[in-house]
């Protein structure tokens, strides 16, 4: 039996170092041009951006396959026409093929990637491995933490949480997007932290 794929024309804004992951949110600030005119085609449309990572620098620069679609939940338009918002993540994609547009901002035919059925959930020694290591690095890296706050997450809203803000490279970042569950996602989160912490903060950290 052959399974349709679903396509999705999306327009795409490429930020190094933010992810979006389905059922979680990131806060945006939209400030260039090119961008604020994306807001507005989204705004009259259905609400919906693909974030994506640039793979390297370039004019455009080329972009990682896989991203996540947002929807454009809380907004405010500030008087300079400057954008705040909240995006809610909802699938992830796979770039099929860049578009040819007249428009500012790049737009992308995607194949969405379904969801799983329930969320998932991390094994006990799983779980305490990534919240060992995660108080081990924010006492390195001099980070206040409500634990406590942290201890009552669900395993899917801490190992993405814990993705969406650590300090690691585009590419680091795109390993953790695209880890094929959320058992091998916390399991290269703690590897990650390990080799950060044995640096004295000045190197990156890079899958390259």
């Amino acid at each position: 039996m052959t399974i349709a794929r679903t396509t999705t024309r999306l327009s795409v804004f490429p930020l190094p170092g933010a992810l979006l992951f389905p059922r979680m949110h990131l806060p945006l600030h939209i400030f260039e041009e090119r961008y604020k005119a994306l807001m507005s085609d989204a705004m009259a449309r259905d609400r919906r951006i693909g974030m994506v990572q640039p793979r390297a620098e370039g004019n455009p620069p080329p972009l990682f396959e896989i991203g996540c679609v947002g929807k454009i939940g809380q907004f405010e338009m500030l008087d300079d026409g400057r954008y705040n918002l909240v995006l809610e993540g909802l699938s992830l994609f796979r770039i099929v093929r860049e578009l040819d547009v007249a428009t500012p901002f790049r737009q992308v035919e995607a194949a969405l990637m379904p969801m799983p059925d329930a969320q998932e959930i991390l094994s006990l020694s799983g779980r305490a491995a990534l919240e060992m290591e995660a108080r081990r690095f924010a006492d390195l890296q001099g980070y206040a933490v409500d634990w406590e706050a942290v201890g009552r997450l669900d395993d899917e809203s801490l190992v993405n949480g814990v993705a969406q803000i650590a300090p690691f490279d585009v590419a680091a970042k795109q390993a953790l997007l695209e880890s094929a569950s959320l058992e091998d996602r916390a399991e290269l989160i703690v590897q990650l932290m390990q080799f950060f912490g044995r640096h004295d903060g000045e190197d990156s950290v890079t899958l390259q």
